[in-house]
């Protein structure tokens, strides 16, 4: 399947004001898409990105916002 083939994205984000957006860790523009060619793949990756990681520590949570992109009409 080609790239133009896939249209559902999930976009990755940090937060305003994360501190792993300093200069010298992940800088302000850290970003990152990944797309999926339906939309049940991508909701079925979207669930299984918002679980917990399974190999964090205890109280500590990853700080990324996720957000779906679906194809324009």
């Amino acid at each position: 399947m080609s790239a133009a083939e896939k249209l559902y994205g999930i976009s990755v984000k940090m937060p305003e004001n994360d501190p792993m957006s300093a200069p010298h860790l992940l800088g302000d523009d850290w970003s990152g898409t990944r797309w999926y060619a339906s939309a049940e793949e991508r909701d079925a990756a979207l669930v299984d990105m918002e679980n917990h990681p399974r190999y964090y520590r205890r109280g500590d949570s990853p700080s990324i916002c996720l957000e779906k992109i679906d194809p324009e009409k």
